[in-house]
This record gives C-alpha cells, structure tokens and sequence, in this order.
C-alpha cells in the first residue's frame, strides 16, 4: 500500500513539474558543459593568433570583421572585457568612431559599409558594457536611423522600400541588413514604439511569404509558407531560385524575420510569428541553411547557425518540435554540429566561401556569436 502511494506520489510531482516547465524538474537543456567549454576555448585560442598589431582582424577585408569576433568573444562569457585581446580589439573599434557623422565605420569608409559596420559595432560596444560607450552608441543608433528608408527619401508606406535598411542611406533595402539594423537598435536601447522600430515592421512584414493585411505584394501568396525572404524591394528578390514568380524563403532570412518582428513588439501569438515558426518546424535542421538547393545547402551556415541561435534563445524556445513531433534541443545540436566541424586549430571555415564565409576569422566569431546562446540551461 505504502509503495502505491509512493508511485502515485511520484506520478503526481512528474506531472506537475511538466506542466509547469514542459520538462521533469531537474532536467536542463543544452550541450554536455565540458564539450561547450573546450569548444569555445578552442576557438578563443585560435583569435588571439590573427589579431592585427592595430587589434582587429581581417580588417582587410571588412572592418567589420572585428566587431563579430569581438561580439562573440565577450558573449560566450569565457573572457573578460580585460582580456588583452579583447582590449586591443575595442581599441581598434574605438579607432573607427566618426563623431562628426557619428557612424562606427572610419573617417572614410566605403559607402555600403556604413550600416553593417556600424551596426555590429554597437553589438561589439554593447557587449562590452562600459558606460564610456554610452554616448557613442547613442550617437551611432541615431546615424542608423538616418540610413533608414522612409518618406524623408520619397518612400512612405506604400512602398516596398519603406522602413527597410540597407548597406547606406542609398542602397536598396534587405531584411540582412534590416536584421542588423535592429539588432543594433535594441542594444542601443530603443524601446519598441520608436517611430524606426515600427517602421522596419512594415519593411520585414513585407518580406514574408504570407498573403494579408501585412503584405500586400504580388509574390506573397504564391507559396504562402510563412518563409522569409530577401527583400521585397525591386519587386521581392531571394537568394533562391524563383518559381513562376514565386519567390522561395530560406532559413537565415526566416529566423531573421521572426527575430525582427519580436523586436518591433509583435507578440508569439500573432500570425505571421506562427507561420514562420511552422516553417521552421518543417524544415528544421543544423545541417543546412534550409531553402538553400542541395548544391548549395551550405551556402551561409555560419550565419544560419548565429541567427537561428539568436532567434530561439529570444523566443525562449528550448526545444523545437518538428513536423513529425520530434523534440530536439537546439542548443546541444548547433553545439554538436560546431563541434565536428571545428577545424584542429579551434576556428572554423566555409567550404562554400560565400558572403566572406571563407574567412575563418569572420566565421569563428559568427560561430560564438552562435555559441553565446548555447550554454547548457538547468
């Protein structure tokens, strides 16, 4: 009688600790601590090889570079802020604050740099956590917001150009930049009823393929899957081959535009969250940047894997369950796949060397940047 009540008891406390969390009490989530760890550690070892004499890396090719890494470096909470790597990192970052125009890109950068750039930068400042960056991030977010198309440019609401961002104040708008764009803006601190914030709703609700109140263009319903795509702008251009004037949404752009719109305020529970999501679950995988042809599968996995990262960490998603009711635990599979595709010198590269993924130095810090929101969760 006694062990009876024992199990009921025992039936009673599992019940309640899923209802509660969805999971028994005591389990967590996310890789193996151990394999986390020397993954990451890995791969700090592995950046403080390429670092510049000036403190940045793969400034050569983009000034931006050295945002990423040190974005990662300092998210991962491996090393501090004095780390001798990190500090001359943020010299170098420091270096390129224009106070005249007040962008994070150089005295004379080149034109289509001036969103991304400084757009990573502020992430990169942010994470540092000083209030000596406190003013130019101020500065900066407000440079971003003039680069923002709108009707200051001829483009009001009507315009599939409208709320989006793009490489500069002339450049076409893109939900990649657009995603930066807001990343940027959130670290900066600006509250989700700012006037650019609801803009870029418009600009990213425009992006999606799902017919309706929010996306009145012609391409929208042809698939109407709830993916994302590139931009609407020019007509609604992928990185995908089109179908019969249907424009085919990917993962990257997908889990950028759900990122997007939960910044700009919209809740969970609104449609066009759950179209999304439901692709997601469809196409679920970290093997892959899915939409992508098979040929291609790979084409922009690094930034696949921070965005996806990102994304579900802000949605507060411990596991997705996919179209056929698997659970995975997203943390413990992006950590997994970064850990067989590690290189033995800690960094990882692109085989595909497609938007600069070629560049391990770009591409190990995308890949803590990923990390960051993998740590094992209690």
């Amino acid at each position: 009688m006694n062990r009876c009540r024992t199990m009921a008891v025992a039936v009673l406390v599992l019940a309640v600790a899923l209802t509660a969390g969805g999971q028994p009490a005591g389990k967590g989530f996310g890789p193996e601590a151990k394999l986390w760890e020397s993954v990451v550690d890995k791969a700090i070892v592995f950046l403080r090889k390429p670092q510049e004499d000036k403190g940045s890396w793969s400034s050569e090719k983009s000034p931006g570079c050295t945002g990423i890494v040190v974005t990662g470096l300092l998210q991962t909470g491996r090393i501090p802020v004095s780390d001798p790597t990190v500090e001359r990192g943020l010299k170098y970052i420091t270096s390129l604050i224009n106070e005249k125009a007040g962008h994070i890109a150089g005295n004379d950068p080149k034109p289509q740099l001036l969103n991304y750039v400084t757009s990573i930068n502020i992430m990169a400042l942010n994470a540092a956590g000083k209030k000596d960056y406190e003013k130019v991030i101020k500065n900066a977010s407000r440079f971003l917001k003039e680069l923002q198309w709108d009707d200051s440019e001829g483009k009001g609401p009507e315009d599939a150009f409208h709320g989006g961002a793009g490489y500069d104040s002339k450049s076409r708008p893109d939900l990649s930049n657009t995603q930066f764009f807001l990343d940027a803006l959130i670290a900066a601190g600006v509250p989700k009823d700012d006037p650019a914030l609801k803009k870029a709703l418009i600009f990213v609700s425009r992006s999606q393929n799902l017919k309706g109140e929010h996306n009145d263009q012609p391409w929208a319903g042809k698939i109407n899957d709830g993916s994302f795509i590139y931009t609407p702008a020019s007509g609604g251009v992928t990185k995908v081959e089109s179908e019969e004037g249907a424009l085919i949404g990917y993962g990257s752009m997908t889990y950028a535009g759900i990122k997007s719109m939960i910044y700009c305020g919209v809740p969970p529970s609104d449609k066009r969250v759950k179209a999304a999501y439901e692709w997601i679950q469809k196409n679920y995988t970290v093997d892959a940047n899915p939409g992508m042809p098979k040929i291609r599968a790979e084409r922009g996995l690094y930034y696949y894997y921070h965005t996806m990262a990102k994304t579900l960490d802000l949605m507060g998603v411990d596991e997705v369950v996919d179209a056929k009711g698997v659970k995975h635990d997203w943390r413990k599979e992006i950590t997994e796949a970064l850990a067989k595709r590690q290189k033995p010198d800690g960094s990882w590269a692109n085989d595909v060397d497609q938007w600069m993924e070629g560049d391990p130095n770009l591409v190990t810090g995308y890949a803590l940047m990923a990390l960051s929101h993998c740590k094992p969760k209690k």
